[in-house]
């Protein structure tokens, strides 16, 4: 399966603002300016923000990238406060200036040729497949989208994706809205019916797991985002371990943050991580 990476951009640290906010369900999204971040933007790519506080910055999924508005180019992130630094970012009103440094990682591959897509996301880390929807439908491919929960409250943009793809499948493991379940209940035959050459995945790691091993029973590619604690976000500090088999077959430890967090679902070693 021919794939295309486009050259990564060096990030930039930059001084951006919140020009919006809104909470929807168990998120909040911010839509940021964040001069030279949009305009390299790659689906798949991450930024990172600057918590008053802390020292480790936050690494946030993009969810959406605007050309241009009233405030010239922007970008949405997906926060789910969970902790101390990432309710600091859900409270930040319009106006709040933000350090974000971005974009970080390597994106998602794009297929040559128009293929069959299956893409998979659970919770707020579904966010960078809305991006990669557009870039594969720019190119003619089948696109099929799945959205995954726990419950209904913490379901990512579940309208918006029938928007952006093909079919839309919903899950919920309450059973709250869509279909009752997992990814790991329903990947398989998702894969089948969608006849996918190539499956995308974001998420936690049993999300990811279990595409990537239905993409490999069906033969077919598989890259996953894998989401680990990235202290620094520019592989500096070492701070962001992922295991995977290279391509000599060797074990080894790469920066999730760099090397990823974009790799071949085949490559990981999810016994380790």
């Amino acid at each position: 399966m021919g794939e295309v990476r486009r050259p990564v951009h060096v990030p930039v640290h930059v001084d951006g603002e919140v020009v919006a906010t809104k909470r929807i369900g168990a998120y909040r999204h911010l839509t940021l300016t964040a001069p030279g971040v949009p305009e390299h933007f790659r689906a798949g790519n991450f930024v990172a923000l600057s918590v008053e506080g802390h020292v480790a910055r936050r690494p946030l999924w993009v969810h959406r990238v605007r050309a241009s508005s009233a405030f010239g180019p922007t970008l949405d992130v997906v926060v789910e406060p969970r902790g101390t630094g990432t309710a600091w970012l859900a409270a930040q009103p319009v106006g709040a200036k933000v350090s974000i440094t971005g974009p970080l990682g390597r994106p998602f591959a794009l297929p040559k040729e128009a293929v069959s897509c299956l893409l998979v996301g659970e919770g707020y880390a579904a966010a960078p497949l809305f991006p990669l929807a557009e870039r594969l439908r720019e190119r003619g491919c089948a696109v099929s989208l799945v959205v995954s929960a726990p419950d209904e409250a913490r379901l990512l943009s579940a309208l918006e994706a029938r928007r952006s793809a093909r079919s839309v499948t919903v899950l919920t493991a309450d059973g709250s809205v869509g279909q009752r379940g997992t990814v790991a209940d329903h990947v398989d035959d998702l894969v089948r019916r969608s006849e996918a050459d190539v499956v995308y995945a974001t998420g936690p790691t049993a999300v990811l797991r279990a595409a990537a091993g239905a993409a490999e029973r069906a033969g077919a590619w598989s890259q996953v985002a894998v989401e680990t604690p990235t202290p620094c976000g520019t592989g500096l500090c070492h701070g962001c371990p992922l295991p995977v088999v290279g391509e000599d077959g060797v074990d080894r430890v790469v920066r999730a943050c760099t090397e990823g967090p974009v790799v071949r679902g085949d490559r990981v070693r999810w016994e380790t991580l």
